[in-house]
């Protein structure tokens, strides 16, 4: 039987792919798609995120490169149980070191419901800090992520992600 819902620490890691989106976030700037794997607190997971950046870059105190705020963007997080965990952006940006080839992205969720094991996901925040490279140096249309996610998640049974880790 689940013990009670509370808040349920996220702490985890995460490698994948991005690339250039067709998904229509009707910001009228181009979207992202990252498609990642991750084990931690929540178990073993996927992660689908697409989201939209400014068109142009903004001043900033704490990039030293490129900054660029986020729009807009949604997350779906599949365990391996299959349940989903659904995310909604809140707050993120793009850090560009043109130097270096490569960004640091942050995006930052709220969670909005779920299925399965989180179907009682009520609330919560969690925040996907990744570091994007292009596959091809210098070459920015396929990237390698890798990448952390913190938080918590309100509203879940208390043992689901030790479920999840059976």
């Amino acid at each position: 039987a689940a013990a009670y819902a509370g808040e349920m620490p996220v702490n985890t890691t995460l490698s994948g792919s991005g690339a250039p989106s067709t998904v229509n976030l009707q910001t009228g700037t181009g979207v992202s798609e990252y498609l990642l794997a991750g084990n931690g607190t929540l178990g073993q997971f996927t992660l689908r995120v697409v989201s939209a950046s400014a068109a142009s870059p903004q001043p900033s105190d704490t990039c030293s490169g490129l900054f660029i705020p986020v729009l807009a963007g949604e997350g779906v997080l599949r365990s391996q149980d299959g349940s989903l965990l659904k995310l909604n952006l809140t707050a993120g940006s793009d850090c560009i070191n043109l130097a270096l080839g490569q960004a640091v992205c942050i995006r930052i969720f709220h969670i909005i419901g779920g299925t399965g094991r989180f179907s009682g996901a009520s609330g919560g925040t969690v925040t996907l800090t990744m570091t994007v490279a292009p596959v091809v140096p210098f070459k920015f249309g396929f990237f390698t992520v890798t990448a952390d996610m913190t938080g918590t998640v309100s509203g879940v049974a208390e043992d689901a992600g030790q479920d999840a880790q059976q």
